[in-house]
């Protein structure tokens, strides 16, 4: 074609630009830049998330010979070597996206490090993406059991993440502002690589060390709105709303200072880079966009298909970059295997129906979309003929929920395996 660009070519094109999206959220080259000066006291190194592990490496990296203590809980499987001289900020392990009992004690196991700290004192905690859940720690009177329960009806109501969070925190001993609340008067540094729309910091884990806007009332009316079935103990708890979330103005999160290290629209940049290197016009729509990941691709199919015909709102040959977390609601007994990525993507191919000259790639930034053991897909003009050939319907399969099944038969998985970061999905589609 006039462009260049065949099948390998466009594949591999897609697989690089993907690449440069995980290496701009490395913590290992983006995290040092960002460390505080020394305190006179002590420091206490904390954190939570899917990238936990690598950022608490890349402090002790940047930070040999300083005197370091304290603990990270990350996700089972998401360990890193230990550092030449030993390893002083511990790891601990959870679960993700359903807490265990292991991410709840070591999420109070953090809050006693916390106990009796001075203002001479620094806490850097580090936070990336998946906290929530690998820091479950319940409120009073209630168990794990009735927050994994609540956490099940939070992934089946295809709520955004925002709103998930605000009911999260309402029933958390360790989210919503309560951790830095828990060091005062120490001072808190966050370094966050963030994995939400708009890097709202009070989103991004839930929030430990951030003042929590929402109340109980927000809480309670989320659950009314998605017909949410809680556990006795949770709905006792939310009705009585004793000991509210720290709120903006609290003085005890007054010195509490947060760092962006990486973020959606941080890798969406380095993709658009590496395009102008293959001599394509990148467009990034957003690092915000949300909605129903079918609906979504569908919408995207409609920008590639106007950039191929009309050279609007980019000309070939173009790369069109997109972020955000969209959503899959999921109906009773849903059994399909993938995530919002190849859902997405699989919506796209349909409603492409084999375009010409149009690939693209969806793909998680944390390696695991989904149920699945991969990090997302890659889509081609063939997909579609290439899945009837081989017996499968597609379009039932979209509406089973299993687009892990169509690109898995293809071959065109996109497997990494955990990355050890975390920025949400990323989305590339090149028109040729």
């Amino acid at each position: 074609m006039a462009s260049g660009f065949d099948d390998p070519r466009a594949r591999a094109a897609l697989h690089r630009v993907f690449q440069a999206a995980l290496a701009a959220a490395d913590p290992l080259t983006a995290l040092p830049a960002h460390l505080p000066e020394a305190p006179r006291g002590r420091c206490i190194v904390i954190g939570v998330g899917k990238a936990a592990a690598k950022m608490a490496l890349a402090v002790e990296r940047a930070w040999p010979d300083r005197a370091l203590s304290g603990l990270v809980i990350a996700t089972h499987g998401a360990d890193v070597p230990d550092p030449p001289q030993g390893r002083r900020i511990a790891v601990r392990f959870g679960s993700h996206p359903v807490p265990d009992a292991a991410g709840a004690a070591a999420a109070a196991e953090m809050l006693g490090l916390l106990r009796g700290l001075t203002v001479e004192d620094l806490v850097l905690f580090l936070v990336s993406g998946g906290g929530s859940s690998l820091s479950t720690l319940p409120a009073e009177g209630l168990s794990l059991d009735d927050l994994v329960a609540v956490n099940r009806e939070l992934l089946r109501s295809g709520a955004p993440i925002q709103e998930m969070n605000c009911i999260r925190k309402h029933l958390s001993a360790f989210s919503g502002g309560r951790v830095a609340a828990a060091a005062h008067p120490a001072r808190v540094v966050t370094l966050a690589i963030s994995d939400v729309p708009g890097d709202d910091p009070a989103v991004i884990a839930s929030g430990p060390t951030v003042p929590d806007p929402t109340s109980f009332a927000e809480a309670r009316a989320l659950v009314a709105h998605y017909g949410m079935r809680l556990p006795p103990a949770v709905t006792r708890h939310l009705a009585e709303a004793r000991e509210e979330s720290p709120k903006p103005g609290d003085p005890r999160l007054a010195g509490a200072e947060l760092r962006m290290i990486a973020t959606p629209l941080m890798a969406l940049r380095a993709m658009a880079r590496e395009a102008e290197a293959l001599g394509l016009a990148p467009l990034i729509l957003g690092d915000a966009l949300e909605g129903e990941a079918a609906q979504l691709g569908k919408v995207l199919a409609g920008i590639a298909r106007s950039s191929a015909a009309h050279g609007l709102p980019v000309g070939r040959p173009a790369l069109i970059l997109s972020g955000g977390e969209t959503t899959v609601t999921l109906p009773a007994g849903a059994s399909g295997r993938g995530g919002r990525s190849m859902e997405g993507l699989l919506g796209l191919a349909l409603a492409l129906e084999g375009h010409p000259g149009v690939w693209a790639l969806m793909a998680d930034t944390d390696g695991i979309d989904g149920r699945s053991d991969a990090a997302g897909a890659i889509a081609a003009p063939d997909t579609l003929a290439r899945a009837r050939a081989a017996g499968l319907d597609p379009r039932a399969m979209l509406a089973g929920h299993d687009s892990y099944g169509v690109f898995a038969t293809l071959g065109d998985l996109i497997v990494t395996g955990p990355t050890l970061t975390n920025v949400n999905d990323v989305r590339a589609i090149l028109v040729t």
